[in-house]
């Protein structure tokens, strides 16, 4: 079957000049710190950029953070309406098991297992958890051991 766009669209992507790249980016109601401090002793990044509000009700809040690290970048802040994440998750891509142990061990303390790390019908090493901050992750391994 032929890709279909719109009109005057590539179906490829947003035309053929310049480059798009997709981002995530995590709100809290509050916390946004805490949670990229977490994420950082959790051992996969840091946080590159930490951008204050500087009056008002969110003064010393999270106005914007980038947090990079191997393979891994992500924006966050903290947001009075944010709304809890639902229908989302972020995904660790892996292709060393020990290292898929690690991390999700680390993200699940004081969160919650959802789906324990064990060899999929697809034939990965796969899991999935809500981490203290309600932010949902799952973890894929492509060498299931």
């Amino acid at each position: 079957m032929a890709a279909r766009g719109v009109a005057g669209v590539h179906p490829a992507g947003l035309g053929k000049a310049g480059s798009m790249r997709l981002s995530n980016y995590l709100f809290f109601r509050e916390g946004c710190e805490a949670a990229l401090a977490f994420y950082t002793e959790c051992g996969f990044g840091s946080v590159a950029l930490l951008v204050r509000h500087g009056g008002g009700p969110m003064q010393g809040k999270v106005m914007h953070a980038s947090f990079t690290g191997s393979g891994v970048h992500f924006f966050a802040s903290d947001n009075h309406d944010a709304e809890p994440m639902r229908g989302s998750a972020m995904m660790f891509e892996l292709t060393d098991r020990a290292q898929t142990d690690q991390l999700f061990r680390r993200l699940a303390v004081d969160g919650r297992i959802t789906t324990p790390l064990g060899v999929q019908p697809w034939g990965d090493y796969y899991g999935k958890l809500t981490d203290r901050f309600g932010v949902q992750w799952m973890f894929n391994c492509t060498d299931p051991g």
